[in-house]
C-alpha cells in the first residue's frame, strides 16, 4: 500500500461581488502567515507601538479632532451607509487611535497582534487578524443574513450581526462584526497560531500605493519577529479572491 501526505484543504479570503457594488473603492491587504510563531511582544515590538502612538499624537492634536481626519471620516460614512452607527461602534482605527489620543497606550497582547496593531497606527488604516487552523472552510466578507452565530472576544454569549451588516464570516459563523468593529473569539491570534491570514483596509483617500506600503512594512517586521513564510495579495473590484 502507498501512503501520500496528507494535504491541507484549501482555504480562500473573498469578497463577495456585492461589496464592490456598495463599495467600490474598497481594498483589502493581506498577508498569508505559514509556519510562524507567535510569542509574547519582545521589548523591540513594544518600542515599535510605543513610538507610533508618540507619532499618532504628534500628527492629530486631540481626540476631538481625531473624526476630522480624512481616513476616519471616510470609514465613518461607509459604516454609515450599511446602517451601523460609528460613533457607537466605530471602525477599529478610530477606537483604536481615540485611546491613544486620549492618553492611554495599547497594552501588549501578543507579536502579530501589536505589528498590526503598528501598521494600523502607522498608517491610519483598520487592521486585524485571524489564525487559519480556526477558521472553517472559506473566509469571506460579505453582508449578514442575521442568523449567523458570533462571540466577541471576551463575550460568553452568542449575539447574531443585524441583517445587511459587512461582517467577515466563514462557514462556522461571523469572525468580525460591523466591517471591522469587533473581532470574534473563535479564530483570535493567540500564543499557540501557526498560521494566520492578517489583513489590511484601505478605502480613499489611501490609494493602492500606501497600502501597498502598509503590506511591505507590516510583512518586514512580520518576518523579523516571527519568522515563517509570508505572501502578500491585494483584493478588489478587479481581484475578488485568493486562495490562502
Amino acid at each position: 500500500m502507498i501512503l501520500f501526505p496528507l494535504q491541507r484543504m484549501s482555504t480562500r479570503f473573498l469578497i463577495v461581488s456585492s461589496i464592490f457594488e456598495q463599495f467600490p473603492d474598497v481594498m483589502v491587504g493581506i498577508l498569508v502567515c505559514r509556519d510562524l510563531t507567535n510569542p509574547p511582544s519582545v521589548p523591540e515590538v513594544t518600542t515599535l507601538l510605543r513610538d507610533a502612538e508618540a507619532r499618532l499624537r504628534s500628527r492629530i492634536a486631540s481626540a476631538d479632532a481625531l473624526k476630522e481626519h480624512p481616513t476616519i471620516a471616510a470609514w465613518q460614512e461607509i459604516h454609515r451607509r450599511f446602517g451601523s452607527n460609528p460613533n457607537k461602534f466605530p471602525p477599529s482605527i478610530q477606537a483604536l487611535a481615540k485611546r491613544v489620543l486620549k492618553g492611554g497606550t495599547l497594552p501588549t497582547i501578543s507579536t502579530l497582534v501589536d505589528l498590526y496593531n503598528v501598521a494600523s497606527l502607522t498608517f491610519m488604516i483598520p487592521a486585524g487578524g485571524e489564525d487559519l487552523d480556526q477558521a472553517s472552510g472559506d473566509i469571506t466578507l460579505t453582508f449578514a443574513e442575521g442568523t449567523e452565530p458570533f462571540q466577541a472576544l471576551g463575550e460568553s454569549e452568542n449575539e447574531s450581526p443585524n441583517p445587511g451588516e459587512v461582517v467577515y464570516r466563514d462557514s462556522a459563523g461571523v469572525i468580525c462584526r460591523r466591517w471591522n468593529w469587533r473581532e470574534g473569539a473563535r479564530t483570535r491570534l493567540t500564543q499557540q497560531t501557526k498560521n494566520a491570514v492578517l489583513v489590511l483596509e484601505a478605502v480613499p483617500p489611501n490609494s493602492r500605493s500606501d497600502l501597498e506600503t502598509a503590506l511591505d512594512v507590516l510583512s518586514a517586521h512580520v518576518q523579523r519577529f516571527c519568522g515563517g513564510t509570508i505572501r502578500e495579495e491585494i483584493l478588489d473590484r478587479n481581484q475578488q479572491g485568493v486562495e490562502v
